[in-house]
């Protein structure tokens, strides 16, 4: 029943809103803050992502690509592929640069890069960019584009020389675009690119040699290239060739990206959860500064339906805004973004509107604030004039089932959109749990610590006794406080944890004896020698040297695994080619779990020894069988032993290991680690490479510099989207003081009246927050930790190795942080003069 239209009660919201949004500005920061974050990950996330997907052709360098290491397609199988399109050829390897009459200068003397030989066809789509133009013409057998980051680190330009193996190329350009690049994948140095014939000359393809071969193929306009594919998947099943698309052009990055995305704008949402908290506390708040407006409305005979109407009012205009200026900061923040990470991302999307993302975002936005500004919108609807000016000293508060059941209803809905919209639905289910529990935790806690407070015995000193009464009078904001301070405090565990695993992940798991060097493509004729020259170079060097080869594997357990539908979760070995090798005794850094190792003189059928994760990944153990496609012949083997393999250990580790007499007889070379004095690195390094020019050497230096410039990457943006729920849990301290205003006024006004100074007024409050903060110590050490632990151990599968002292001090600066804010909160209600305040109440 009403008897105001929604017409004169929008006149009437509209003529009692303040213009600066006063007693709401709390509500404008939370929702505003929520939605630009979900925003802005969900639009930079659909960006890129979607720059991968419409530049997929380019980015593949084809509408389809086969892959193979070790071999080249044969004749017969190129005019197969020919028969689909137009085909283009390209090999692919690591190999090292060395810049010919250096001088003494202090350019390295050789660089290991990604060695690329293309034909004439390439590219098939997009354009290979230079530094004088667009590429035009077909490279000689002596001439050579690098990579900018090549040309800088030897100090080179067009016309200089550079040897690869035992020929000698001039450098005709640099390459400033390469247009599939990021189809390529990870790569361990800079790109260096000649014709095929180019690169044959160098002499680095030998039998054995690890090389990649690939060949695109542009369809007909209008071809199905999925089709397509799985007719030549079909037709070639057993050559253990991999296979992708334009739609998945580049698999690991839409992975990561989408995964990442999910993660952040979880964050996102959990901190948009947490700021409805400080909507509630804001509404609450504003609300009770209302309270003279709400009783004379309800004295002169608006209804309870006609007071909702205009604060509903009131709070949606304001809510409506912070969402619609959230949605418009969210859209352009992506581009900013794109600028600040540079190359740090493989492709730079424009500006463009993600429509999804924001409707997503804004969907969340409203949900929330209906939410959370329903029950103290029921609290203004349901008390009657009377109990509204006696709020202060005595609770008058229920809620109507009308409203428990709006509530319930929407927030199923925030739940089914979470879900609906994840790309893993459980994870986002624990991660939503997980926050809801905290939250219940906290408020328990809140309503436990305001009893037991009533239940102590009252101390002597005036302050602890008015501190304790504090936690539990009429009018306490103590379960409020509790879920502040306690959000507060946690998310400043979580951040400090997990910025500090991430820091360690490096430095803490690569061991003081980790291998100074990994030397790869060592002839297997020439192990003597190699050694003799390590010894002769670096005297007392570690040296540990294996056969390397690469394999698919293609069945296990009596299954293929082209017909899995989709792969087992955490089976990464499954996706494409992995390092396979054989030994007559236990690899070093492995440790034998299952099964027993075969006899050094094994002869018999194939035997395997698994990695005992991933035979737990597949469900399979010792005595069940695995096919590995090798140099593309089919081995199926017998798992004779699972080990547990030590990966830290930064040596060689295989998730497949055979018996000798497997592989041994098949074209392969050898890898090497190398353990030595820093000093003797770059002598060793020229006698290598002037004895063997086929050699790669990677410094383990350069490879855990890129690691973590990728982790370091990886926590900004971890950091900068937990920052915003920190910022959330801020807001929501704000508002538990503000909803507090009213009583505090009461309370200061009082205490001032019968003599007690400011400084006592604040020391009471200081100390009802130290005893919050104090309680909750503990407690958010152990929540910011277990879920600190969860981001880093099951999200991103890294070791927990958290920085207690930085923990801990990162606790007691926020809780000395919150105790200010709190005491800040406070400082203008000493100014309030007894009289006036006595008359406003």
């Amino acid at each position: 029943m009403t008897a105001l239209g929604w017409r004169a009660c929008w006149r009437i919201a509209r003529r009692d809103l303040h213009a600066g949004f006063r007693g709401l500005r709390l509500l404008f920061v939370c929702l505003f803050l929520g939605v630009a974050t979900l925003a802005a990950i969900g639009s930079l996330t659909a960006a890129i992502t979607d720059e991968l997907a419409v530049r997929g052709q380019n980015l593949l360098g084809g509408d389809i690509e086969i892959a193979m290491t070790q071999r080249e397609a044969s004749d017969a199988e190129k005019q197969a592929l020919r028969k689909t399109g137009r085909l283009s050829e390209t090999i692919r390897m690591r190999a090292m640069a060395q810049r010919v009459e250096a001088g003494q200068g202090a350019a390295p003397p050789a660089v290991l890069t990604a060695l690329k030989g293309v034909d004439a066809a390439y590219p098939l789509y997009g354009t290979l960019v230079l530094r004088g133009g667009a590429h035009a013409g077909n490279l000689a057998p002596d001439q050579i584009l690098i990579g900018d980051s090549l040309a800088e680190r030897l100090g080179l330009s067009p016309g200089d020389q550079l040897r690869y193996g035992s020929a000698l190329f001039t450098i005709r350009d640099v390459i400033v675009d390469e247009p599939d690049r990021v189809g390529e994948g990870f790569t361990l140095g800079p790109v260096a690119l000649t014709s095929i014939e180019g690169l044959r000359r160098t002499g680095l393809i030998q039998p054995g040699s690890l090389y990649t071969s690939k060949y695109r193929i542009r369809l007909a306009q209008g071809a199905d290239a999925a089709s397509v594919r799985a007719a030549l998947e079909k037709r070639f099943a057993s050559a253990g060739w991999e296979f992708k698309d334009r739609d998945r052009a580049a698999p690991g990055a839409n992975r990561f990206f989408e995964r990442m995305g999910q993660f952040l704008s979880l964050i996102g949402l959990a901190a948009l959860v947490i700021a409805g908290i400080g909507v509630s506390n804001g509404v609450s708040s504003y609300l009770m500064l209302k309270r003279g407006s709400i009783a004379t409305f309800k004295v002169l005979g608006a209804t309870s339906a006609d007071i909702q109407r205009i604060y509903l009012l009131q709070i949606g205009a304001v809510g409506m805004l912070a969402i619609a200026c959230g949605l418009a900061m969210g859209a352009l923040l992506p581009p900013a973004i794109v600028a600040l990470a540079g190359d740090a991302l493989p492709v730079r999307p424009g500006f463009r509107l993600h429509i999804p993302p924001l409707l997503t975002s804004a969907a969340y936005g409203l949900l929330i604030a209906f939410i959370f500004t329903l029950p103290p919108l029921a609290r203004a609807r349901t008390q009657p004039a009377a109990a509204i000016f006696r709020a202060l000293v005595e609770e008058n508060w229920r809620f109507d089932r009308r409203s428990a059941i709006i509530v319930t209803v929407a927030t199923a809905t925030l739940i089914a959109l979470a879900l609906l919209t994840a790309r893993e639905p459980l994870f986002s289910a624990a991660v939503l749990g997980a926050v809801a529990a905290v939250l219940l935790l906290l408020l328990l806690l809140g309503v436990a610590v305001s009893r037991l407070a009533r239940r102590l015995p009252r101390p002597r000193r005036p302050l602890w006794r008015l501190a304790i009464a504090n936690l539990y009078r009429p009018g306490a904001q103590t379960s409020a406080l509790v879920v502040a301070l306690g959000l507060a405090l946690t998310l400043f565990v979580t951040l400090a944890a997990i910025q500090t695993s991430l820091d360690a992940e490096i430095s803490r798991t690569v061991p003081k004896t980790a291998p100074n060097q990994f030397v790869l493509d060592i002839p297997a004729t020439e192990q003597a020698r190699f050694r003799a020259i390590v010894a002769r170079e670096a005297p007392g060097a570690e040296l540990n040297m294996v056969p390397a080869l690469r394999g698919t594997i293609v069945a296990y357990a009596g299954q293929r695994v082209a017909d899995l539908k989709e792969l087992p979760e955490g089976a990464w070995f499954l996706r494409g080619e992995r390092g396979v090798t054989y030994s007559a005794t236990l690899p070093e850094g492995s440790d034998l779990v299952a099964g027993k190792w075969w006899p050094a003189d094994y002869v018999g059928p194939p035997l395997i020894s698994l990695d005992r994760e991933a035979a737990e990944t597949l469900g399979i153990g010792v005595g069940d069988t695995l096919t590995v496609s090798v140099l593309g012949r089919e081995i199926e083997a017998r798992i004779a032993s699972l080990r547990q393999v030590n990966w830290d250990t930064m040596g060689f580790n295989y998730v497949l290991v055979f018996s000798p007499n497997a592989l041994s007889n098949a074209p392969h070379t050898l890898a090497a680690t190398i353990t030595m004095s820093p000093e003797r690195e770059p002598a060793v390094t020229r006698a290598l490479l002037g004895a063997f020019a086929g050699v790669s050497i990677i410094a383990v230096g350069e490879v855990i510099g890129q690691v973590s410039a990728l982790l370091t990457q990886m926590s900004g943006a971890i950091v900068a989207a937990a920052s915003v729920a920190i910022l959330a849990g801020i807001a929501v301290l704000i508002g538990a003081i503000a909803a507090s205003r009213q009583a505090r006024s009461y309370d200061s006004v009082v205490l001032k009246t019968l003599g007690a100074t400011r400084l006592q007024v604040l020391g009471t409050q200081a100390l009802e927050y130290g005893f919050l903060a104090a309680i909750l110590a503990l407690l958010s050490l152990a929540l910011g930790s277990a879920a600190a632990w969860y981001v880093i151990v099951q999200v991103f599968d890294f070791g927990w190795a958290p920085d207690w002292g930085v923990v801990l001090t990162t606790l007691f600066a926020g809780a000395l942080l919150t105790l200010g804010i709190g005491l800040a909160g406070s400082i203008p209600l000493m100014s309030i003069r007894p009289a006036r305040a006595l008359r406003e109440l």
